[in-house]
């Protein structure tokens, strides 16, 4: 088995809860009076191209929720949207104590609009054990493209044999697989410490 030198790592749902999921848009709904439906259908006509770094959150919101007249303030929406993220502090410090234990590098590979990327990494301080950040906004290709793992090789200088990716969705580990990643499917943190240790690692 060759050596891993690489963590790729999902943000949400491995180190952060998913924060503006089906979720957060339930509690946006309740919490400011929206029309379901109205707000999911133009959600998902458009999240990726947010996604993709093709448009600010300004431009997202304007095509969901504020394509008419609210009682409430962009500021306000946009603020509930931020303060719907939370850490799973478990799982940050696995990852700071396993890159330690075994000199390795890390590298997110998220799909993520731009205001909640940086926020989410600003305000739960990942860039401070985080290498690079392959995030959906800042290459204009979201996951399941598989072209975003080879661009994260390719920023990582990494070869495929030498990178474990963790993720919640098991398709995108798929298509990472597909490259010659390894990879692991996180439901939770002893199965993820286990699986770690079945690649060498020591956690």
């Amino acid at each position: 088995m060759a050596q891993v030198k690489f963590l790729f790592l999902d943000i949400g749902g491995v180190m952060l809860n998913n924060g503006w999921d089906r979720n957060g848009r339930k509690a946006a709904i309740e919490k400011f009076g929206l029309e379901a439906s109205e707000l999911d259908e133009r959600h998902h006509l458009t999240f990726d191209t947010y996604e993709e770094g093709k448009i600010s959150l300004d431009e997202y919101l304007d095509r969901t929720v504020f394509f008419k007249e609210r009682d409430f303030t962009k500021e306000q929406f946009k603020q509930f949207m931020f303060e719907l993220s939370q850490p799973l502090p478990e799982m940050i410090e696995l990852f700071k104590s396993v890159k330690e234990k075994n000199h390795l590098k890390i590298a997110v590979v998220n799909n993520e609009g731009r205001e909640l990327n940086d926020y989410r990494i600003s305000h739960f301080g990942l860039e401070n054990f985080i290498d690079f950040f392959i995030s959906s906004c800042f290459v204009h290709i979201r996951k399941p493209d598989a072209d975003i793992f080879s661009l994260a090789l390719d920023i990582a200088h990494a070869k495929p044999e030498e990178v474990v990716y963790i993720d919640d969705r098991a398709m995108f580990v798929q298509v990472a697989g597909k490259l010659g990643l390894k990879g692991i499917v996180h439901k939770e943190i002893e199965e993820t410490k286990k699986s770690l240790l079945g690649f060498g690692l020591d956690v």
